[in-house]
């Protein structure tokens, strides 16, 4: 893999900033733009950047540091799920706090947001609780945004509870966006003030990245990530009318820096420390860039396959339209097509081949195909069979090219095969006797204690992490389950694998 992105560069440039700002104040408050760990966004879009860089630095600074965690109630109660994992954000908060403590540092708190009586946020307190987790509710603060003087108050933010911290340094962060993070932060200020004590506020940035031009690939890919959230880069004008300088930030930011500034001239009785959005991030991953072809490629391969995931959430009727056509008029100002995603071309000539040759299937399911690229950059395929799904089939013949196992040599052992077969037809009453990745992974390494060449095979699977696959249908569930487990990136053509409508058996 080229790389295109030199972590330590970025972390020495990042914690010295945040040390100079944190030396401003007594306490500084620092929110987590993105996510804290396993940013596997940035991982795809700048290559070299480890997905969990920012504990890096949080370790160097876990002296000084302490962690409060937000959550909304409402993603609470919708079970809001997080994409990449397949878990929902209340179970990554319990993640969170788990890795964090792993790594010595101390989490404070668990803040539920927005919270209006919701009883799965009250369940999600009570849980906390009787494991030795603080958790506090705040409601929704009366005035916000546009009475300032209420928002300010004991109406407002006097209302919320405050978390007592003690370090210098507060990390506050969130499973996922909309968690109420700068709320929290603001309320946590007032109160500082309130009790006599100096406190500041600063926001730690990855994306956009503000010196970078505005319609540079990376950019781009961050507006891919966040359509959900309708994100969209634009100029700063606040930086530009205080410096003549462009930086680039996005319209939440944009949108907040005003009540901000009122906010903060309202509680301290003094001036806002920053001119301008952009002033308030701590933003220093575009000097962690060594190689910017690498990352507009990279950054590119996103964009595709965020509309690729698109397109099929809209199919699957998890999105509307105008976030389909948003995901498509990105696509479009790159100048990129779906073919421009190499494993999508060979998965799909792998498919139509299988076509011409007549291998069909019966019963419902239709034929399909899967593309795998190692990190070599060689292309392998495979199609679905009586035995196995594309995505299995693909996975044992990239595990095969990489252990040097001819391809005449079956890895699974008949009789595996077989009993999986009657278990799941003749006993569950199953409609298909196909293996997912999920199953085929334990067959495999069930043949592994008698199959030389499938215990060969089975100590490759690690070298799949971070290998590209696509597929000419949506993921199944265990076959997503099996690509997660073997942290591939994988997309979909916007079909389902089968006629019959109900899925549940794949």
């Amino acid at each position: 893999m080229k790389i295109g992105f030199d972590n330590d560069k970025y972390l020495k440039e990042q914690s010295e900033e945040i040390r100079r700002r944190a030396g401003k104040y007594g306490r500084l408050y620092l929110e987590f733009g993105g996510k804290l760990m396993n940013d596997f966004h940035a991982a795809r879009c700048l290559p070299g950047y480890h997905p969990n860089v920012k504990l890096r630095l949080l370790q160097s600074l876990k002296d000084q540091a302490e962690v409060i965690l937000c959550i909304y109630a409402g993603d609470i109660e919708r079970k809001k799920m997080r994409a990449d994992f397949g878990i929902s954000y209340a179970d990554d908060a319990l993640k969170l706090i788990d890795d964090l403590s792993a790594l010595g540092l101390v989490v404070r708190g668990v803040v539920v947001t927005r919270y209006e009586g919701q009883l799965a946020a009250q369940q999600f307190g009570q849980k906390l609780e009787s494991r030795g987790v603080k958790c506090y509710f705040h409601g929704k603060t009366l005035g916000y945004p546009a009475d300032v003087d209420t928002v300010v108050s004991d109406q407002g933010y006097g209302k919320n509870p405050f978390i007592p911290v003690e370090r210098s340094i507060v990390v506050v962060t969130a499973p996922g966006p909309g968690s109420g993070k700068f709320a929290t932060c603001l309320n946590q200020i007032y109160h500082e003030y309130r009790q006599g004590r100096l406190a500041g506020y600063s926001k730690f940035e990855s994306f956009p990245v503000w010196n970078l031009p505005l319609h540079h690939p990376l950019n781009i890919a961050y507006e891919a990530a966040t359509i959900d959230l309708k994100d969209k880069n634009m100029i700063d004008p606040y930086h530009l009318a205080a410096y003549g300088k462009t930086a680039v930030n996005y319209n939440r930011d944009v949108d907040a820096y005003p009540l901000l500034k009122a906010i903060w001239e309202k509680m301290t009785n003094g001036e806002c420390p920053y001119k301008s959005p952009t002033d308030m991030g701590v933003n220093r991953i575009g000097f962690g860039i060594v190689d910017d072809a690498v990352v507009q490629e990279a950054s590119k391969q996103e964009v595709i396959r965020r509309y690729m995931r698109y397109q099929c959430l809209y199919v699957e009727g998890a999105t509307d339209v105008d976030s389909l056509e948003r995901a498509k008029m990105l696509m479009d100002s790159l100048g990129l097509k779906t073919e421009n995603r190499l494993v999508a071309l060979a998965a799909r000539g792998a498919a139509e081949t299988a076509r011409q040759q007549g291998k069909g299937k019966a019963g419902g399911q239709i034929v399909s195909a899967a593309a795998l690229q190692l990190h070599t950059g060689e292309i392998v395929t495979g199609r679905n069979s009586d035995e196995l799904h594309a995505c299995s089939a693909v996975i044992l013949n990239a595990v095969k090219k990489l252990a040097g196992i001819p391809d005449r040599l079956p890895l699974l052992a008949p009789t595996i095969l077989q009993s999986i077969s009657h278990m799941k037809h003749d006993i569950l009453k199953g409609g298909y006797t196909s293996l997912n990745l999920d199953e085929a992974l334990i067959a495999l390494a069930i043949s592994a204690t008698t199959n030389p060449a499938a215990q060969l095979a089975m100590e490759k699977l690690g070298e799949l992490a971070t290998c590209e696959v696509h597929m000419t249908h949506m993921v199944t569930p265990g076959d997503e389950a099996g690509l997660r487990r073997l942290a591939c990136r994988y997309t979909s053509d916007p079909y389902y694998a089968t006629n019959q409508l109900f899925n549940g058996a794949q």
